[in-house]
This record gives structure tokens, sequence and C-alpha cells, in this order.
């Protein structure tokens, strides 16, 4: 039997750190691929020494090719976790340089390497909505058009990629995460950081919607069991369930020990009130809890069912009170390294 290596892009992110972590935990021998000044997290602790960190930018054919480097003639299988999000509704360049193009490069140097399995990480978000109270599923072909802003046309561009390039014959597959939330999410995601500001009691405001999350490390499993046993040029969506933001902070409130929150704000004030903070949030180099792309996500329908994953990659969640749990557990751990 041939000796096997995983490819992991997008290695130091949050979902790609822990599917790094995944693969450790079972004994695999794993090639993490980062951005030159990226560091894997340190809660990656398991079997590092089975752990080689290449550094380059998927945007760039000609820095995937170290990673594919053979001298004992392994096989790959690629995971491909790297991209970026986008929550505003405007084009954004760099959105489809990384997310299509380093798609396609990928795609390429798969087929140059001859790589045993592609796994290429969408999103939900390539997924047309579908009218309230209707559950999206899984589907076979995407198209730009049919999604509302400019990160999920990335994200439906690239993953129609991945499908016509297994049914020219690569062995690939694709997963749809819903909305990914979990411990150590960095303070850049608009979730985290909403986290972050209510616990240290700058945030205590309601907005009435809701969205499907899921915890990181039950799609990190997901991923690494689609790598394993998913079909070929199939799709699975990796969701959990939709919870209301009025839920999400009640959760926190009850693992920090913090005071629920009070305030109601009207969605229409919010939606009022997006295109002036989008523009403060971007002249201070923060991300703001909500844009007007982030506010239609959590006023529009967000059922998905993960039936598929689940009869065929066994795909397991975890409740909301124990990724909560977690989620305030690191985001106090980190604030008293800050103090220290």
């Amino acid at each position: 039997m041939k000796k096997q290596i995983y490819i992991v892009t997008g290695a130091a992110g949050h979902l790609g750190s822990y599917v790094v972590k995944e693969l450790l935990s079972q004994g695999h021998e794993v090639r993490a691929f980062t951005l030159q000044w990226e560091k894997i997290p340190s809660y990656v602790d398991e079997n590092r020494d089975h752990l080689t960190r290449y550094a380059g930018d998927v945007r760039y054919a000609q820095s995937l090719d170290q990673l594919f480097e053979n001298p004992d003639d392994a096989e790959f299988t690629v995971i491909h976790c790297a991209g970026l999000i986008g929550i505003s509704l405007g084009k954004d360049q760099r959105l489809y340089d990384v997310n299509v193009g380093g798609t396609q490069n990928m795609i390429a140097a798969c087929k140059k390497h001859h790589a045993k399995r592609l796994v290429y990480v969408s999103s939900v978000h390539a997924i047309p909505i579908l009218p309230d109270g209707q559950t999206m599923k899984e589907i076979s072909f995407f198209s730009p058009e049919k999604v509302i802003g400019y990160y999920a046309k990335t994200k439906a561009m690239a993953t129609q990629k991945v499908l016509d390039a297994a049914r020219e014959g690569m062995d690939a597959l694709v997963v749809h995460p819903s909305g990914i939330i979990g411990p150590h999410a960095p303070r850049s995601g608009n979730m985290a950081q909403m986290m972050n500001s209510f616990l240290q009691g700058r945030f205590n405001a309601i907005i009435k919607g809701a969205y499907d999350f899921v915890d990181v490390r039950d799609v990190a499993s997901g991923v690494v069991a689609a790598a394993q046993k998913g079909r070929k040029g199939e799709c699975y969506i990796l969701s959990n369930r939709v919870v209301e933001i009025s839920e999400m902070l009640n959760e926190l409130a009850k693992s920090s020990g913090r005071r629920k929150p009070r305030i109601r704000l009207p969605l229409w004030l919010a939606k009022a009130a997006a295109p002036f903070a989008e523009l403060y949030y971007k002249m201070a180099r923060k991300t703001p809890f909500f844009t007007l792309y982030s506010l239609f996500t959590i006023s529009n329908n967000s059922l998905f069912s993960n039936a598929k994953a689940v009869s065929e990659l066994s795909y397991k969640t975890r409740s909301l009170q124990e990724t909560v749990a977690d989620i305030v557990s690191s985001m106090n751990g980190s604030l008293k390294k800050k103090l220290r």
C-alpha cells in the first residue's frame, strides 16, 4: 500500500487548522499550506512531528508545486480550505483571485501531480436561497447568477469548476459548511467580534434574525470524513440547525455569567445604519458586526439539510450550549493572556 499524505490549504485558518488537528489526531502525515506570515495555531498540539508547513499563496500556481514533492511515491489527498470570506455585497477582486483563481490553480496542480483526491470546501452560500420554510439540499449545478453577494458568487463559480473537473475524470468532491463558529475563531470574523464585544460588555443589543450555525470542530470532522468516505463528484452540506441571534446571545450570557441583552434593535434600523457602520469600520480597518449582506443573510431562509452527510459520512454535530461554553472559555483565555 502506498504512503498517504494529506495536503491542507488554508491550514492556519479557523477551519483549516481544525482539519489539520483532526488529521493529526488520526495519525496521518499532513502538509500544511499557509501564507508566508501565518503560523499553525498552538491548539494544533498533537502529533506535530507528522506536520510539515509550506508557505505560499494559492493565487500563484508556481507556489503549489512544492506541496507535491514526492520522493516516496506517496498518494496525495488535497483538502482545499483556503479562501476569503466577504460580508459586503460589492465586488472585491481579492475574493475572485483567491476563491476562484486559487481553486482553479489547485485543480490544475492536482491534475499535474496526479493527486488521488481533491476535497473543496465551498459554502452553503453557493446554494440558491429557497423561500421561507423550504429546506435547502445539495444541488448538482452552481451559477453565480442564482446567488446574492459577491462572496456567494465566487464560491458558486469555484464549486462548479471542481464539479466540472470531477465530470472530466478527477476524483473530486465538495463540502458546504454553514455558518462556522467555535473556539479560537479569529477576531476578524464578524460573529467572533460580536461575541467578544458582548463578553467585554461592549455590545448589548439583540437584532432579530437567525442562521444555521455549526461548530468548527464538527465541520472539520465532516471534511475529513468526506475525504475518506465521500463519493466522487458529490456535494455534502455540513450544517447544524437554525439559531436565533437572541438565543446565541442568551447562551453567551448563561456561559459567561453576564446579563442577558435587553436592547432590541429593529432590523429596519440596523439595515439603515449598516452602510454608515461599514464605512466607519473600513476606515478603522476593523470588521463590522453587521453589514447589509450579513443582515440579508440572517433575515432570510437558512434551513439546510445535512441528512446526506449524516447518512454517508456519519456526520455528527454537538449542541449550541457546548459550542458556546467552549467559545467563552477560549475567549476568556485569550483575554487573560493579553492582560499579563
